[in-house]
């Protein structure tokens, strides 16, 4: 018998100040139907946003996760969803009143405790799942991960950090809603009191304190702060994963193993398993069904891959910036950069598909660029990176379509714009 998705059996709610804006806001936990999935609510804003809990809405992994969704963002998401996804709650709404939930005490227990007040409720649909069947390894800067098919769902860490409290430390849980509770979600986030300037001038840990942070002197622990376990910074660390890994967008089969694990690690695993979920779940376009949508071709077709796709709504695709581009002979060939003008170019062939899936006889129809705007460069591209291309329809009237486009290489946008194009028949 399948697996059946579930939500909460009633709302709960939790108020207080966020963690990094330090702005009060309350949050309110409501059931959601089948096929929803986790969405956050912004009911500050003006037509209530919504924006989903996914890996393609990250929007910032700098001392947090944030996500966003055109003008709308919802800041350090990780505590509140490493809750939901220990509980395999697979579709609710989150109606937040401020950019950020409440950091409560700064660890999960608080969000377990009212999750497991409100009770599940089983619902009549099954549920989306990724089971891995081959390893996988990821490396971003000092972090590594390697990810091994397991039955179930496990999360370790090891950390080293530099300070005779911490030191290296090892946690290792599954991730079930009984020993989730129990032995990982009461760690709370952490942090060196000479940070706290230093991070304040950036905007960060402005509503950081001894109510929701363990704080670290130069030699120990600050007078006012006890630890809950020896090693609640390796704790930590393995709720923090639970909670980026919640923007997969389902329950994994998998024993995820971190060494100096981070926000930006951590998206980046999400980000792979989504691409394995989607490629799983036959949502993607191999190159071949591609180039039967597309007039373009080498050296001019700049997709090697959709990855995911919601019709009308939006499409992830992807290319592969290798060495022997014929544009790297002559742009910039001692110092190679792809040109900002066919990342743009890659973003409207992607955009072009996505406009091209609403067409009735797409192999016979084909997409004009007519407007370009908002065109923004904040990274070079080099040989060897992977463009990530997110394309967000933003309207479509007649055979014309808005699209918001963004560009990322390991989680980090470097290119964004804003494009109208027109379907055509060929």
């Amino acid at each position: 018998m399948s697996e059946r998705q579930q939500t909460i059996a009633s709302p709960t709610a939790a108020e207080g100040h966020g963690l990094h804006t330090a702005e009060p806001a309350e949050v309110v936990l409501h059931p959601a139907p089948p096929k929803t999935g986790i969405r956050f609510r912004r009911t500050d804003l003006a037509g209530t946003p919504e924006i989903p809990a996914s890996v393609h809405a990250v929007d910032s992994v700098e001392w947090e996760t944030a996500l966003g969704e055109g003008e709308a963002r919802v800041r350090t998401v990780e505590h509140i969803l490493a809750a939901v996804h220990a509980f395999e709650i697979d579709n609710l709404r989150i109606d937040l009143s401020g950019p950020e939930p409440p950091a409560l005490d700064g660890s999960a227990a608080p969000w377990c405790e009212r999750i497991a007040a409100a009770g599940l409720e089983r619902q009549e649909a099954d549920v989306r799942r990724l089971d891995l069947a081959t390893p996988l390894h990821v490396e971003v800067g000092d972090a590594r991960y390697t990810i091994l098919p397991h039955d179930g769902f496990r999360v370790s860490a090891n950390i080293d950090f530099d300070h005779p409290t911490v030191g290296r430390q090892f946690a290792s849980a599954a991730i079930e809603p009984e020993s989730f509770t129990r032995d990982i979600a009461p760690a709370r986030t952490f942090g060196l009191s000479s940070w706290q300037d230093d991070l304040n001038r950036r905007g960060l840990a402005l509503g950081a304190s001894a109510d929701n942070t363990v704080a670290l002197s130069e030699d120990g622990l600050e007078a006012d702060c006890e630890l809950r376990f020896p090693d609640e910074f390796a704790r930590h660390k393995v709720l923090d994963i639970v909670g980026d890994l919640a923007l997969v967008g389902a329950r994994l089969g998998c024993h995820v193993i971190a060494e100096r694990p981070g926000h930006k690690g951590n998206v980046e695993v999400a980000r792979r398993l989504a691409t394995r979920l989607a490629w799983e779940s036959g949502r993607g376009l191999k190159i071949q069904e591609i180039m039967k949508l597309l007039p373009h071709r080498y050296p001019m077709l700049l997709v090697d891959r959709v990855l995911d796709f919601e019709e009308g709504k939006r499409i992830v695709g992807v290319k592969n910036v290798t060495a022997n581009e014929p544009f790297f002979v002559g742009h910039f060939p001692d110092h190679p950069v792809m040109p900002g003008v066919l990342i743009v170019e890659a973003l409207a062939q992607c955009g072009g598909l996505l406009l091209l899936q609403g067409a009735e006889n797409p192999e016979e129809t084909v997409v004009y660029l007519l407007s370009i705007d908002e065109v923004k460069f904040r990274h070079p591209v080099v040989p060897g990176d992977q463009l990530s291309l997110e394309i967000e329809l933003v309207q479509f009237r007649g055979r014309r379509g808005k699209m918001k486009g963004m560009a990322r290489v390991d989680g980090q946008v470097v290119a964004e714009a804003t494009m109208l194009g027109q379907v055509v028949d060929r």
